[in-house]
C-alpha cells in the first residue's frame, strides 16, 4: 500500500513539473530564431533551428535556461552540455561557439535566457549570512557545467515569465520576482560562480576588468604582464585564473574575438579578406587565412557568401 501511495506520489511531481514546463514553453511561444526580446527586463528567448554562424559569438553574462531540445556551447577545451530542462551561467564576456538541438516529435529547440543585473546580484549577495557564502573550496572551479532547473527554480522563473502576460504588473513585481530567481540559483550549485562576480577581490569580478580591456582593444598588442597589471595579480596566477574563468588563455581569447569581428566586417561590411584581417589586428594576411579556416571551417570569402546567402536569401 506504501509504495503505491509514494508511486502516486512521484507521479503527481512529475505531472506538475510537467505542466509548468509545458506553460513556459507556452509563454515562449513568440520567440524566433535570433534572440527575442520581452517587456521582462534583462529576459530573451529563443525557439527553434538556431544557424551555426549565430551561436559562434561572444556570449554576454547570463542565466541560460534549456526548456525545450537541448544546447552544447563550447569554450575553448570544455563543452556545456545542456539538455532540458536545465540551466547553466556564463559569467564574463566569453567567446564560445553552440550548437542547439530540437526535441524529439518535431518539438522546436526553445531557450530563456537572463542577463545577468550585477547591482540586483551584489545587493542579494549583501544579505546572505556567512555560512551561504562560503566559497573556500570550489570542487568545480573552473569548469563550465549546466545542471538540472530544480522545483524552486521552475516555479521562481515561471511566476517571474507569467509578467508577460501581465505588462501592467511588471514594474511592481518582476524585480520581486528575478532577487528571488537570483536568490534560489545563488543557492543551487552553480551559485559560487554568480557569488564571486559580487566580491571585488574576486577572481572572476578580477578578470572581468582584463576581458573588457581586450574586448574594447583587440586590434592591440596585449603582453601579459600589463593585462596582470589591470587584475592585479602575478603574471603566472593571472595567466591561469583568466583561462579558468573564461576557459581559453589571453592570447586565445583575443584571436578568438578578432577572427568573430572580422566575420562581421566580412559579411555585414564587405571587407575583402586582407583588408578585415588588418582590421582586427593581424599582421599577415596568411596568418589571417589558416586561423579562420580553423576557427570556422571555411575560408573567410566561402564563409561569408554562405551566410549572406542564410541570412537575406
Amino acid at each position: 500500500m506504501y509504495l503505491i501511495a509514494l508511486f502516486y506520489v512521484i507521479s503527481y511531481i512529475h505531472f506538475m513539473k510537467d505542466n509548468r514546463l509545458q506553460e513556459i514553453i507556452e509563454l515562449a511561444d513568440g520567440a524566433d530564431t535570433m534572440p527575442t526580446g520581452t517587456q521582462l527586463p534583462g529576459i530573451v528567448m529563443i525557439k527553434g533551428e538556431v544557424p551555426l554562424h549565430q551561436l559562434s559569438a561572444i556570449y554576454e553574462p547570463m542565466i541560460g535556461f534549456t526548456v525545450q531540445g537541448r544546447k552544447t556551447i563550447t569554450i575553448g577545451e570544455q563543452t556545456i552540455n545542456a539538455p532540458a530542462p536545465s540551466y547553466y551561467i556564463i559569467p564574463t564576456n566569453i567567446p564560445a561557439i553552440g550548437k542547439v538541438y530540437q526535441a524529439g516529435n518535431d518539438l522546436p529547440y526553445i531557450s530563456i535566457g537572463l542577463k545577468l543585473n550585477i547591482k540586483l546580484l551584489q545587493d542579494l549577495v549583501r544579505n546572505l549570512s556567512p555560512n551561504q557564502i562560503d566559497d573556500v573550496a570550489y570542487n568545480d572551479y573552473g569548469q563550465f557545467t549546466a545542471c538540472p532547473i530544480s522545483d524552486e527554480i521552475m516555479d521562481s522563473l515561471l511566476r517571474l515569465l507569467r509578467l508577460i502576460n501581465k505588462p501592467d504588473d511588471i514594474n511592481f513585481l518582476s524585480k520581486i520576482y528575478e532577487s528571488e530567481l537570483l536568490y534560489l540559483i545563488l543557492q543551487g550549485q552553480l551559485g559560487w560562480q554568480l557569488r564571486q562576480l559580487c566580491f571585488k577581490d574576486g577572481s572572476i569580478r578580477k578578470i572581468h576588468d582584463t576581458v573588457r580591456w581586450i574586448n574594447e582593444n583587440y586590434d592591440q598588442n596585449i603582453e601579459i604582464k600589463n593585462l596582470a597589471k589591470i587584475a592585479g595579480m602575478a603574471p603566472t596566477t593571472f595567466h591561469r585564473q583568466f583561462k579558468q574563468i573564461t576557459g581559453l588563455s589571453p592570447v586565445q581569447y583575443q584571436k578568438h574575438i578578432r577572427l568573430l569581428e572580422a566575420r562581421k566586417l566580412l559579411v555585414y561590411s564587405d571587407y575583402r579578406s586582407s583588408d578585415a584581417a588588418f582590421k582586427v589586428g593581424y599582421e599577415s594576411p596568411s596568418q589571417f587565412n589558416r586561423e579562420y579556416v580553423r576557427h570556422f571551417g571555411f575560408t573567410p570569402i566561402h564563409d561569408a557568401q554562405r551566410i549572406r546567402q542564410l541570412e537575406f536569401n
